[in-house]
């Protein structure tokens, strides 16, 4: 047996050690990650997820996506292609699947994140 106490959840973490750890990641990495969270979490709560309607919610959505293209805006040229050619297509597709969840679309150029991408037409 070890004589080190546990860990309370209060107690502080090796903030050093995770300090190091964020340190290790490339810039790229982190805006991918936070792009990929930002997609999942609008992917459910436009209900496109297995769940269907159980978690759909439209204003949610609407920040969410929002948020993910000013991410992809700003980063854009921080990023090569390689990476935010796929990002973009995934912007796209969750922009398109807002106006069809809708009951009154929103006028083109007005939709979540359209301020950053523009007008998203259907496919």
């Amino acid at each position: 047996m070890s004589d080190t106490p546990p860990e309370s959840p209060e107690s502080p973490a090796d903030f050093d050690a995770m300090t190091r750890d964020i340190a290790e990641v490339p810039a790229v990495e982190v805006i991918v990650t936070v792009a990929v969270n930002l997609m999942s979490a609008a992917a459910v709560k436009l209900g496109l997820t297995e769940e269907g309607d159980k978690y759909k919610d439209l204003d949610e959505a609407r920040k969410l996506v929002s948020a993910l293209a000013g991410l992809l805006d700003a980063s854009a040229t921080e990023i090569s292609s390689f990476h935010a050619a796929p990002l973009r297509d995934g912007l796209k597709s969750l922009q398109l699947a807002f106006r069809e969840a809708s009951l009154v679309p929103d006028e083109p150029g007005q939709g979540p994140g359209e301020k950053y991408t523009g007008p998203v037409y259907g496919k």
